[in-house]
């Protein structure tokens, strides 16, 4: 895990330049691809698959949080230029295909790229609904304890779509954190702390209980690495997801949830929240830098009598 990670940070702090050559076109799963002859012969080059995070159309880039590629390159988030194509029919939370070719060391661009036709479009709606209600709140976007917490649809730790309504009827406890923190009385205190509770839950057998960790980071935090700290951490799956998913979903909801979360780097200035929603949908308990020191125990309480 050590040496995949490691590979991970190397390829993905790469900056990418405009490549020579001619590039692909964005089609439809059902449109032919271009030739392959595209491609020089004496440029590696690799099929790949992911998911469009983010798309910079002025400098022609766009961020692909792409699967592993078998014997080449771990499953991570990388930026690309794609010479050619009409970034107007691109979205993001879209599932491309495309030819990966290293044009220069270190230096990749994507060819041949197609949208598949199989995207789930519940993503891109939900993102896309997400950023008119947080816009419709205007200058008072922060939930406040009896609203109805915000849908949303993100992927979870084994890259399965997962959507809000999925835990209708129980009781959800939210965080926020993020893997690279460096804190250690930061993320992996909060991880470690709701660890605590989902096994003081299981322990008293309190019924409809949902833990749900939302990544801070969603261009690092893809599935894979979400579940690697996950399972550091001692998370159990059952009834525990870690979820990640378009960038613009992921900060609508930090606006909406009310946490404060500034990039610099691979560094997060934020802040700490842990939110209680409870079968009705609506916010019951925000425990936030106010309350910094609650226990498992404390929390308990806010679930009893169920």
């Amino acid at each position: 895990m050590t040496a995949v990670r490691s590979t991970a940070l190397r390829f993905a702090a790469m900056l990418l330049l405009l490549g020579a050559g001619a590039g692909a076109h964005a089609a439809s799963a059902d449109t032919p691809p271009p030739p392959a002859s595209a491609s020089s012969p004496t440029n590696p080059s690799h099929p790949l698959r992911g998911e469009i995070v983010r798309l910079n159309p002025t400098r022609r880039t766009l961020l692909v949080r792409h699967e592993e590629i078998p014997g080449y390159m771990p499953a991570m988030t990388m930026e690309f230029t794609a010479p050619g194509t009409d970034f107007a029919a691109l979205a993001e939370g879209q599932r491309i295909s495309a030819t990966m070719v290293e044009h220069a060391p270190g230096q990749f661009r994507l060819e041949q790229l197609v949208v598949q036709s199989a995207t789930d479009p519940a993503i891109i709606a939900a993102a896309r609904d997400l950023r008119t209600q947080t816009l419709a709140r205007g200058n008072r976007p922060t939930l406040r304890d009896g609203e109805t917490a915000p849908a949303f649809t993100l992927y979870d730790q084994e890259g399965s779509v997962v959507s809000f309504t999925r835990f209708r009827g129980r009781r959800v406890i939210l965080n926020f954190i993020y893997t690279r923190c460096p804190i250690p009385t930061m993320c992996s205190a909060a991880t470690a702390r709701i660890a605590a509770l989902q096994k003081l839950v299981r322990e008293k057998g309190l019924p409809d209980v949902t833990f749900v960790s939302l990544s801070l980071d969603p261009v690092h935090d893809t599935p894979p690495v979400l579940k690697a700290y996950a399972n550091i951490h001692g998370a159990d799956f059952a009834n525990w997801s870690f979820l990640t998913g378009p960038e613009s979903a992921v900060r609508d909801l930090l606006t909406q949830f009310g946490v404060i979360a500034i990039p610099s780097g691979n560094f997060y200035a934020h802040s700490l929240a842990t939110i209680l929603i409870g079968r009705d949908g609506k916010l019951a308990l925000r425990l936030d830098d106010n309350s910094p020191d609650w226990t498992p125990a404390d929390f308990i309480s806010h679930l009893t009598p169920p």
